[in-house]
């Protein structure tokens, strides 16, 4: 899954870049990516830190931490969600939003997380495994 892959926010003032993806993409359901995304999930791929690099308008980013102490990045001009760390993940790792790539990827997620607070209205009719909290759970049958 090698790029470089481009993408940027919805206004154009940030613009990133991606060498490559890991393969661990996934639909998050946690309310937190809800109410941030205003979607009924967000779907996020895994790159290398080294394998990231901002382009263009990193004076834009703005950031919101959460008392989990999980941080989403976004454009401070249009509130796209670009990316996002969690604490408890690898250091050298950031997620971004897929939905903000502006190349195709060869990449699909191949999970849902967090389904245990996925939206009452949201139908998950896919074959992807699904999981009650982190990918590390079991999986769960919704």
């Amino acid at each position: 899954m090698s790029g470089p892959y481009r993408g940027s926010c919805l206004c154009g003032a940030v613009r990133f870049e991606v060498d490559a993806f890991l393969a661990d993409a996934a639909h998050c359901h946690c309310r937190m990516c809800r109410k941030f995304h205003g979607a009924s999930f967000a779907t996020f791929a895994t790159a290398k830190r080294d394998a990231f690099r901002w382009l263009q308008g990193e004076d834009r980013l703005k950031r919101y931490t959460a008392d989990n102490g999980t941080t989403r990045t976004f454009c401070g001009d249009c509130g796209s969600s670009l990316s996002f760390h969690s604490p408890r993940a690898n250091q050298d790792e950031i997620e971004i939003t897929m939905g903000t790539l502006d190349d195709d990827v060869p990449l699909e997620p191949s999970a849902h997380i967090f389904v245990g607070s996925a939206a009452s209205w949201t139908r998950l009719t896919d074959s992807l495994p699904k999981h009650d909290t982190e990918r590390s759970s079991p999986e769960v049958k919704r």
